[in-house]
């Protein structure tokens, strides 16, 4: 019986990342448009740089779509040394914003470093682990995968401490489908608690007490000043009911919320759109997710299984942290909404990693009966 390869691509993948893109912008517009006039006195302002930024994203991805996602297995180490120092260096020469120097100014772009740093790490454990699989199996190798990712995490916590979250959270999440065990998680999660209260700790003998405001903050926002943003992200979220007060029609991005185009979009959503458009927004992504989880378990290797899969845990702990902070379930930490928030960086390597998760897509081969073999078999 005769039987035909047919290469496969993820269209369904692309349509959605298309769809939350489209959808993204405008709501951006919606939401960033009284500060864009206010601030620069130009309604379009965020919205005009956050589309030059999506029209480079999308050159990139179908860039990386088009190149053998194998090309970039002689890169592992590279990635990780470069995102490595310009996470170092971001913090000495980079622009410093709201108290924090997360960004290099490029001319009329600015790169955050700790972008690129989870991409790096993606492909970096991607590697490592897809060259030594049978080892999984022992304590000892997970306990050395995950400390390969924690100079990279500690790094990023300088700044960010919510993207070295995110970056910590990939490094578990591939080292958890690699192993067939999982009571040795429970041990590698209680490591992971206790160097986190020891970095809080070490944070508030430093001088860095912040952090630990900001757990009081979120125990009772009423309390504090700080505790401001929370209240009005929550008010936004209360006042738009089961379908909204209509796009556009937010009063809470009126200077109520501060920087509602960043971490807070997704309460003006609620707000505009009420819990349907919430909803929706929700089932998106796990629209998104879904694809990752069918590309990672048809990839025709386990190093292509492997970054689909990093790929799919930086978007779901990025929506599941940003939905969590804004809706007060977890202390408040910069994080933006994937695809939706205003954020260059942001959005170009989240399409570069789009393109890395089309180019393993490509790499699928299905078997596909031709006619007149299925005559024959017939006859």
């Amino acid at each position: 019986m005769k039987q035909n390869k047919v290469r496969y691509f993820d269209y369904s993948l692309l349509f959605i990342v298309i769809f939350l893109i489209c959808f993204g912008l405008v709501i951006l517009y919606s939401t960033s448009s009284y500060n864009g006039e206010v601030k620069f006195d130009d309604a379009g302002f965020y919205v005009k740089r956050q589309i030059r930024a999506t029209l480079l994203g999308f050159a990139v991805m179908f860039i990386v779509a088009r190149i053998d996602y194998h090309f970039w297995k002689y890169f592992w180490l590279p990635a990780y040394i470069v995102a490595f120092v310009l996470c170092v260096l971001v913090m000495f020469v980079g622009d410093e914003a709201n108290g924090s120097r997360r960004w290099f100014r490029l001319g009329p772009l600015s790169i955050q470093p700790s972008e690129l740093a989870k991409l790096a790490i993606i492909i970096f454990l991607a590697v490592i682990i897809s060259n030594a699989p049978k080892t999984m199996d022992k304590f000892l190798s997970v306990v050395k995968v995950i400390a390969l990712a924690i100079p990279m995490v500690g790094v990023v916590a300088m700044e960010n401490l919510s993207t070295a979250v995110i970056i910590l959270g990939i490094a578990v999440t591939l080292v958890f489908v690699s192993s067939p065990k999982y009571l040795q998680f429970i041990l590698v999660a209680g490591g992971i608690v206790a160097t986190g209260a020891l970095f809080l700790l070490a944070s508030q003998m430093t001088g860095q007490v912040y952090r630990i405001q900001r757990i009081a903050i979120w125990l009772d926002p009423e309390k504090y000043e700080k505790g401001y943003q929370t209240l009005q992200g929550l008010y936004a979220i209360g006042s738009g009911g089961l379908f909204g007060k209509g796009l556009g029609s937010s009063m809470q991005k009126l200077g109520f919320v501060p920087e509602a185009q960043n971490d807070m979009i997704f309460s003006i959503i609620c707000e505009e759109l009420g819990l349907f458009g919430a909803i929706c927004v929700i089932l998106l992504f796990l629209l998104l997710i879904w694809r990752f989880m069918v590309i990672a378990n048809n990839a025709p290797d386990l190093y292509g299984a492997l970054i689909v899969t990093g790929i799919m845990a930086h978007v779901a702990i990025q929506v599941i942290l940003n939905i969590a902070v804004v809706t007060n379930t977890i202390p408040n930490t910069g994080i933006s909404l994937p695809f939706i928030s205003y954020g260059g960086s942001s959005v170009l390597f989240l399409m570069a990693e789009m393109g890395l998760a089309l180019s393993v897509s490509r790499g699928i081969q299905f078997e596909e009966e031709t006619e007149s073999s299925a005559i024959r078999r017939t006859l």
